[in-house]
């Protein structure tokens, strides 16, 4: 997991974003030119591996390893943001592992309970809460490392956003980050 707090932000760039991108038109093609549903869905969910993985485990690498750095009076709960980071990578792969075998072995039509359905779209929303909440530990953790006190929503909101919007963010953050992880001096922001 370390060795995304040493990427430069070019190669995180590619890994994150470029390379789910090239896999979209394959998708496409199998799902329009070939007709062939369950490729395009496997090189879907391929695509959406390759864009998720490096995505949180760059959260994961940041929030884990920015944590022990951070000042003495910064109120923050590592366990807390484990559980939340674990609780939409277990719900996206069980979502991606329902997509997959429904396509794998061509079940149709599926008769989904309503209570089934309603229990999924709790899920997602708690899912979407645990991802802002990994997005805020990671931003308020670079910020109050960065500035060796504690912050408010006010300090880190631009990290925040940064993070959020990962291909254009991780322009701007993972240069920080490789000179809080570096040997040489901190560059000051």
């Amino acid at each position: 997991m370390n060795t995304f707090l040493r990427l430069k932000h070019w190669q995180l760039f590619l890994l994150g974003f470029i390379l789910p991108v090239i896999c979209q038109p394959f998708a496409l093609a199998a799902l329009t030119k070939f007709h062939n549903a369950a490729l395009g869905m496997g090189l879907f969910l391929l695509m959406m591996l390759l864009c998720l993985i490096p995505l949180f485990s760059w959260f994961y690498a940041l929030g884990t390893n920015l944590y022990p750095k951070l000042p003495e009076m910064a109120n923050m709960k590592l366990k807390k943001f484990k559980i939340f980071w674990l609780i939409p990578v277990l719900y996206i792969g069980t979502i991606m592992i329902f997509i997959g075998t429904k396509f794998v072995l061509g079940i149709e039509a599926l008769n989904i309970p309503g209570a089934v359905v309603l229990i999924v779209v709790l899920l997602h929303l708690f899912s979407m809460f645990c991802i802002f909440y990994c997005l805020y530990f990671v931003a308020k953790s670079l910020k109050a490392v960065e500035l060796e006190r504690p912050v408010s929503f006010s300090d880190y909101a631009g990290e925040f956003f940064l993070i959020w919007f990962f291909p254009i963010g991780v322009w701007f953050i993972q240069p920080r980050i490789n000179s809080i992880f570096s040997d040489r001096a901190p560059e000051a922001y």
